[in-house]
């Protein structure tokens, strides 16, 4: 399967984690970077893996080709810099209006461990304007490239 669309996300700090987030849907995530400019990703998403190049920014173009294990691992020696790893649990925003829309909190791990932050994916520029942030989301990271996941591969802490 191969996915070509222009996304519509913002990206937001946490205030504070929801409780009880071991009730939500979570997947295990690794991702690497051969590139940032244009932006080529591998990731494992659970036991799948995906080549995925995108521009970056509010609303961006995204192209994403599934891979075997065989191919991910054999671009894994290609990524630039840092694996990013991380926790990625599934919030459906039902209780603040928004049946359409979820909530993407990632618990980062490893090098990372310790940095959260969270996405929401828009139907369309309109919804995205006139989105009411809920209240265990903090300030509006999303043109903040220091929060763009291609540079925090990079990142030598």
């Amino acid at each position: 399967m191969s996915k070509n669309n222009i996304e519509i996300e913002k990206k937001y700090l946490i205030k504070e984690i929801p409780k009880n987030l071991e009730v939500y849907e979570s997947h295990a995530i690794a991702q690497g970077y051969i590139s940032t400019e244009p932006v080529v990703r591998i990731r494992q998403w659970d036991n799948e893996y995906i080549l995925t190049i995108k521009s970056k920014g509010f609303e961006h173009i995204e192209v994403e080709k599934n891979l075997t294990k065989e191919e991910y691992n054999s671009l894994s020696k290609m990524v630039i810099d840092h694996t990013i790893e991380k926790t990625r649990y599934i919030i459906p925003l039902n209780d603040y209006g928004y049946p359409e829309l979820k909530v993407e909190l990632d618990i980062f791990k490893g090098y990372l461990d310790g940095l959260i932050f969270a996405e929401v994916e828009f139907p369309d520029t309109e919804k995205a304007e006139n989105f009411i942030v809920p209240d265990f989301l903090g300030e509006d990271v999303t043109d903040d490239p220091k929060y763009y996941n291609s540079n925090l591969s990079s990142l030598n802490l």
